[in-house]
């Protein structure tokens, strides 16, 4: 049967798309602009988006898996309940949804907030469902990497109770691994949560010296306030998200994100091999810039 992915272009969808076609799997994808989208030929487009009606209700004909990815946004919640409304719709009994970390705790963070409610509609609309709770990604660093090279500052308010980022690619891989699981099984399987994490919990003081070492020179760790953080942030995106990083830095300097007992082993398990960690990605980084 066919898989349908949201958020397909994104730095998630797209490997997750991938992943999916290595397994044989037939893949569909919802997307703004197809001509953008450079998926293979064998991956079935649809244009549109979560707020399009007709166009989802196109999309999530004869699917039976959905990937449910849908970004930081002011109507994000709109569009997950949109979405999960259109595919109950249309028949879909089971999904894999990429939710957040400590999603029912952080909740006066509206992205974290808008993860959690998605949950219990999950729950609540009785569909089969995988719920994907990622870390700090890796690959967010690309957004600070400039003030890390050029000012041998590691910028983001990490704090000192440490956060195990995780690659996009780990998550995608298990996401794959996961929707392939559920759109194979003969009836629906019992609803589960995963944590993905990376190997190793770092603080920022941590962050500062894989940097320092990495480069050969001295980074220091720009602290814990995050006031700093949110105005420079509000150079390059709406106040509204930039002040939303600030809460999110918070969560990460009061709580961290620190896998559960058996998280690591678990994903190493599903992955079949070990996660790829933050030091080689500051090499790799490095070597490239």
């Amino acid at each position: 049967m066919t898989i349908l992915v949201t958020g397909a272009t994104g730095r998630v969808g797209r490997h997750v798309v991938d992943q999916l076609l290595t397994r044989n799997a037939d893949a569909r994808v919802l997307v703004r602009d197809p001509s953008k989208a450079g998926f293979p030929s064998n991956v079935e487009v649809v244009q549109g988006d979560m707020l399009d009606i007709d166009a989802l209700r196109l999309a999530l004909a004869g699917v039976r898996t959905l990937f449910l990815l849908n970004a930081v946004a002011g109507d994000e919640f709109t569009q997950a309940i949109i979405t999960l409304n259109i595919a109950r719709e249309s028949g879909v009994e089971r999904v894999v949804y990429l939710s957040v970390f400590d999603a029912d705790r952080a909740v006066n963070v509206p992205h974290f907030a808008v993860k959690s409610g998605a949950e219990r509609m999950l729950e609540a609309m009785g569909f089969s469902a995988t719920i994907l709770r990622p870390a700090y990604f890796i690959d967010n660093e690309l957004m600070i990497k400039d003030v890390i090279f050029n000012y041998s500052v590691y910028p983001m308010p990490i704090g000192g109770k440490g956060v195990a980022m995780v690659d996009a690619r780990d998550i995608a891989e298990v996401a794959a691994i996961e929707l392939v699981r559920r759109d194979q099984a003969e009836g629906k399987l019992p609803s589960e949560t995963i944590n993905l994490v990376g190997p190793d919990t770092l603080t920022g003081s941590d962050l500062a010296t894989i940097w320092s070492e990495t480069l050969g020179h001295p980074v220091v760790y720009g602290g814990d306030d995050p006031s700093g953080f949110e105005q420079n942030l509000a150079n390059i995106m709406p106040k509204w998200m930039a002040y939303e990083m600030r809460l999110m830095a918070e969560r990460y300097v009061s709580d961290g994100m620190v896998p559960g007992a058996g998280d690591v082993e678990r994903l190493t398990r599903i992955l079949g091999r070990p996660l790829h960690n933050y030091r080689d990605f500051a090499s790799q980084l490095a070597a490239a810039t």
